[in-house]
């Protein structure tokens, strides 16, 4: 008999019953009914009840077990009675009846339970995060996670891509996030960076004649967390493509994307096909590029509306600002005053001074702004929005530019008061023709507003002859249910076009051939057009998982404050590394 388990946990079935076996496992859970002991005995595959009785040479030993002490049990399968068949469990039908017992090791008491899952501090969980691992839930998410991958894999190869590595120690590069350094022993005062992505060599690939490639890659960004976004590091499946067009790369990702979330998504109905929104109707229909489609709601321009009318807070904005103005979010079923002023509280406590409204009974529209603005305008707003009696209307004002992050909060808390927003299903769209350029407020000078190594949609020619804002480039994000699943673009494959970008945002021609001399020579030995994308698997995992945060489908994640409270890092080091590495290390002084 082997030294720990003839059959793991999860294995015994009712054709076991008479046989002899052996298990090793964790103690998951300890009941005492009447004399005879059952415990639960659970590994990575499942969960055996064990018994014991008190003739059972062992039943001392058994009685000393804790939660999560690590035994092997020998024992003959029985099976259970009728009425004590558990259907939970796919050993349910069947018990093992000790013989023989070993405790492998013993636990100290517990800082967090392991039955049950109940909520605990973050804190507790990620500084024990090797018990937190041992809950069903995180468990089953992170072999999810697995699996996930490895169909990812599969895909990929049957789609005709070639997995390849690319360096973790590079050079630093603009990928619209801080890098993380690491310092040269060998060359003092140089440092390496580790990638934010692979975007530089995966193009490179591209150039050395490789047709398709991919890889899960890991990256590397020194951001703040958020819920669904991990600080640190994280996961993207990173792929490129070689003579092909955008539409090629949405004719090849979409039925990867859709297969894997219909494979992975429990029956829940995926986008048959993607839509297409670029980016400036996406802002102003929904209030952002990353639009959730389950929500039905679409924002709609009423400024004219409004226009010299009698509701004079909006009518001045008007007159004073010629780029000022009014967005509508229409919300069906929202016709009450109850409800209107309790989305007009809510806006009130997001710092706004109030949310205005109109809603519609008896073939007329009630409020204050209907008071002020008329009969004759709210007539024209209901019927420009489609509206009926039991229906509302809600007003943002002012420039967009201010308004937009608060508009879409009042969609998507519109939706969610009015349960307008579907579940159950994966809402898929591409966001298209991002702009090249924006203004970059802080540093006070135009900027490259998504992928610098991005095609801009006409060429050299549009950079020649446009204003750096108007420019659209060939990039692209995948979004699902209101979450940024990928962004891509088509590349620039010529050299001069990206002397041209780059200096439009600044790049002295020095500077762009010591940063991304080697990108800029590879453009000027035959550059095949080319393209890409690089979904997050860290969030395609967090959907399928129907999770909300990333912690909940990363094996070993950071706090929000970037910190691994598990092993210690970030962490101090001594003198003597310093000293290898010519650093000196220079603190902030306490504020005072």
């Amino acid at each position: 008999m082997h030294a720990f388990r003839t059959h793991t946990c999860g294995a015994l079935r009712s054709a076991d019953v008479g046989n002899t076996v052996r298990l090793s496992g964790w103690v998951h859970r300890i009941r005492d009914h009447g004399g005879l002991l059952f415990i639960d005995l659970r590994d990575h595959y499942g969960i055996t009840q064990i018994v014991a009785d008190p003739d059972s040479p062992v039943f001392s030993t058994v009685e000393t077990l804790k939660p999560e002490w690590v035994v092997r049990v020998d024992g003959k399968v029985v099976a259970r009675s009728e009425e004590t068949i558990n259907p939970n469990l796919p050993t349910g039908e069947v018990e093992v009846r000790v013989a023989g017992i070993e405790i492998l090791s013993e636990s100290a008491e517990l800082p967090l339970p392991v039955f049950g899952e109940p909520d605990y501090p973050e804190e507790t969980r990620l500084r024990y995060r090797f018990l937190d691992l041992r809950r069903e839930t995180l468990h089953a998410n992170v072999m999810k996670r697995a699996e996930i991958i490895s169909s990812i894999r599969t895909r990929m190869r049957d789609a005709g891509f070639f997995e390849f590595q690319t360096p973790i120690l590079t050079a630093s590069s603009p990928e619209g996030a801080r890098d993380y350094l690491v310092p040269s022993r060998v060359h003092p005062g140089k440092f390496y960076a580790l990638p934010q992505a692979p975007q530089q060599f995966k193009q490179l690939i591209m150039m050395g004649g490789f047709d398709r490639y991919f890889q899960i890659a890991p990256c590397f960004r020194d951001e703040d967390a958020r819920a669904d976004r991990s600080p640190g590091e994280f996961y993207q499946l990173d792929l490129e493509m070689s003579f092909v067009t955008q539409d090629d790369i949405f004719d090849t990702v979409e039925p990867i994307i859709r297969g894997l979330f219909e494979e992975f998504g429990n029956g829940q109905p995926v986008t048959p096909e993607f839509p297409r929104i670029p980016y400036k109707e996406s802002m102003h229909k929904y209030g952002t590029d990353k639009p959730d489609l389950r929500n039905p709601i679409e924002m709609e321009d009423v400024t004219e509306h409004f226009r010299g009318s009698g509701f004079k807070v909006f009518a001045a904005m008007l007159d004073k600002d010629e780029n000022a103005r009014v967005w509508a979010i229409p919300g069906k079923g929202g016709g009450s005053r109850a409800v209107c002023d309790r989305l007009n509280s809510w806006a009130q406590g997001e710092g706004q001074p109030g949310l205005g409204y109109i809603f519609f009974r008896e073939g007329e529209g009630a409020g204050p702004v209907a008071k002020n603005i008329g009969p004759e305008r709210t007539a024209a707003i209901r019927t420009q929005l489609g509206l009926g009696d039991g229906d509302a209307v809600f007003f943002v004002a002012g420039l967009p530019k201010a308004f937009v992050d608060f508009a879409a909060k009042a969609r998507t808390k519109i939706g969610e008061e009015l349960q307008l927003i579907a579940s159950g299903r994966f809402d898929f769209c591409w966001i298209v023709d991002f702009p090249m350029f924006e203004w970059n407020e802080e540093e006070g000078k135009i900027d490259f507003s998504h992928n610098p190594f991005s095609m801009p949609q006409g060429g050299l020619e549009a950079l020649d002859t446009m204003e750096p804002e108007e420019v659209l480039a060939y990039q692209y994000d995948l979004v699902c249910n209101g979450v940024e699943l990928s962004s891509g673009a088509i590349r620039n494959h010529k050299p001069e076009i990206m002397q041209k970008a780059f200096a439009i945002a600044g790049y002295p021609k020095e500077e762009l051939e010591k940063r991304f001399g080697g990108m800029l020579r590879a453009l000027q030995y035959g550059a095949p057009p080319h393209g890409g994308i690089a979904p997050g698997i860290d969030r395609m995992v967090m959907l399928l998982c129907g999770e909300e945060n990333l912690r909940e489908v990363v094996m070993f994640p950071m706090n929000q404050q970037a910190e691994d409270l598990l092993m210690g890092a970030p962490s101090e080091v001594s003198p003597e590394q310093l000293k290898e590495l010519n650093i000196r290390i220079s603190l902030p002084k306490a504020k005072s």
